[in-house]
This record gives structure tokens, sequence and C-alpha cells, in this order.
């Protein structure tokens, strides 16, 4: 029913009833009985009501409120509500940035192939890269399922030791399609930390004498 504003225009307290006078100047009848405030109404004070009948099917006011409380309630659940929209919208804008910046991680392994395809980089380095990714990825994963059944959790520097390693594609295809570690600001500033040190080293490797030194390493191990 819609809500009306009115104004306490009599009270009887000794009889428990008064009358409203609304904003088209009509009186209607109220009992203490539906006024929502822990005390007695006052005069002159403005209430919000709904309209209702008694059972001879005379007008009366139900469900009396004070204003000031009504509006208090309406601020707060307004306020509540902008809050959620704005999360909601950062939340929605960082994603779409996630997914953009994801498209770029996939691009990267593009750009491992075209530099192993010109004898630029080895393609030993090309397979740790994918491999990596492949494994930070499971364990990111691994992790997820684990908070949902609360077992024994991934260490998070775990994880951002694997994205530092080469497995950063990996982590970030899990932050955004798993929706997983993609709303801890803390976690989200080391892990890209771990890919400025990623690249750093990927430089190293493209310099003469670096590429070298890591093939052979990563021959011995495969």
């Amino acid at each position: 029913m819609n809500k009306q504003q009115g104004m306490v225009k009599k009270w009887q307290d000794d009889k428990g009833f008064g009358f409203i006078e609304t904003q088209n100047g009509d009186s209607v009848f109220f009992h203490v009985s539906e006024f929502k405030a822990r005390r007695r109404p006052e005069v002159g004070e403005q209430v919000v009501f709904t309209m209702g009948r008694d059972n001879q099917g005379r007008r009366r006011a139900k469900q009396v409120q004070e204003l000031g409380f009504v509006q208090q309630k309406m601020a707060q659940k307004n306020s509540q509500i902008r809050k959620r929209n704005q999360k909601r919208s950062h939340q929605a804008d960082f994603e779409a940035g996630q997914k953009k910046r994801s498209f770029l991680g996939l691009a990267f392994y593009g750009v491992l192939i075209l530099l192993a395809a010109t004898d630029k980089l080895s393609w030993l380095v090309v397979a740790w890269y994918a491999a990596l990714g492949v494994i930070t990825y499971a364990m990111y994963v691994k992790d997820k399922a684990a908070a949902q059944s609360g077992d024994w959790r991934t260490p998070e520097s775990t994880l951002h030791v694997l994205s530092a390693l080469g497995g950063w594609v990996g982590a970030l295809l899990a932050q955004t399609y798993l929706r997983h570690k993609s709303q801890k600001p803390e976690f989200r500033v080391t892990y890209y930390l771990t890919v400025v040190v990623n690249m750093a080293g990927l430089l190293f490797l493209l310099t003469d004498g670096g590429l070298e030194t890591v093939t052979d390493l990563l021959s011995e191990l495969l």
C-alpha cells in the first residue's frame, strides 16, 4: 500500500487514539496500537502511514511511523544501495581490465613462439613458460577448491614464486576466470611485481650470454 504523510492534529492519550491531518487536509482516525514508535504520539509531529479501514468500513490510519525515523531508514538504505552499486561498478571495471590483460598475457606466448621461431630464444624457454603457466593455473585451482572445502591452503608465497619463475600468465588467467585472489589489493600488487621480475629475467635471457647460460641449465633439467 502507498505511504501517505500527515501531521498528528489531535491526540487523546487517556483514550489511546487521535487524528492525523493529511496533506489534502482530511482528518483520519488512528489508534495507539498502530503507532510503531516506542512512545506515545505527540500533537504536531509529522508521521507517515498507510490508509486502511476498520470493521465498519470507516477510514483509519495504519502502520503510523515517525517521519524522521522513516527518512533516516530510507537514507541508510539508499546509502547501502549506492555503496553496493559502487562496489559492483569497481569490480566490473576491474574484471573488464583483467580480461584485457589476460589477452595480453596470451599474446605474450605468441611473442615467445615468434622469438623461438626466429632463433632469438630457445624452444626450451618457451616450453618452460608453457609448463609453468599450466602448473600455476593448476595451483590456483587447487587453492580455490581448498578454500571452498576448508582444506589446507597453498601459501601465497608459493603462488608468487611460481609467477615470478614464469607462470604469471597462468596466474593471470586463474585470477580472471576462476575469480580467485582477484579482490585482494595486496596480493595483486605483489603479483604485478612478480611479472616485472620475470620480464627483467627474460630481458636478461635475450642479451648476450644470458640466453646460452639458461639454455644449458634447462637442457640439463629436461
